[in-house]
């Protein structure tokens, strides 16, 4: 019997639609997965929350995760302060940082303190940059020593990273 000219033979494959997932490169597909980075620089309260979020959703599927904070992204690791409020509350936010952080938890959004919880809990690698906590005018003695995060470069960073993605916010 003939053929129509559009009738894949039983050799053949259909064509791919837009829709279709792609294949995975042969050094992904089957291998570990490949590291997340994320480059928080900025020191707004949306950034480093978003930080967060990211880092533990990557980690919760067992993707290895480096959060690494620079410039004025270190204030999402400051200690207490000396009024008792976390030392996340310094980051920008028009509203205030813990104002936004209790909308967020109100709404069923976790909030900063969850977030950094869960962090450590998923094994989220923290690095705090020493140039940039030299640029904030931040010596290491004020960073919060219960997340227990290291301080490192640049070097550091991109190398846990390699063959990776890196997220920057």
């Amino acid at each position: 019997p003939a053929r129509c000219q559009h009738e894949a033979t039983p050799d053949e494959t259909e064509p791919m639609s837009l829709f279709d997932p792609l294949p995975l490169p042969p050094e992904i597909a089957g291998g570990a997965p490949a590291p997340l980075g994320i480059l928080l620089i900025s020191g707004t309260y949306e950034r480093a929350h978003y930080a967060l979020v990211l880092a533990t959703a990557a980690a919760a599927t067992a993707r290895p995760v480096v959060l690494f904070a620079t410039n004025a992204g270190v204030r999402a690791f400051l200690s207490a302060r000396p009024d008792g409020a976390a030392g996340w509350t310094t980051l920008a936010h028009y509203g205030g940082a813990a104002r936004r952080d209790e909308e967020l938890r109100g709404r069923g959004v976790a909030g900063f303190a969850e977030l950094l919880a869960a962090a450590k809990e998923l094994g989220v690698r923290l690095i705090v940059c020493e140039a940039g906590l030299k640029a904030e005018a931040i010596t290491p003695e004020m960073l919060d020593d219960t997340l227990e995060g290291e301080l490192a470069g640049v070097v550091t960073f991109l190398s846990e990273t390699e063959g990776g993605q890196i997220i920057t916010l």
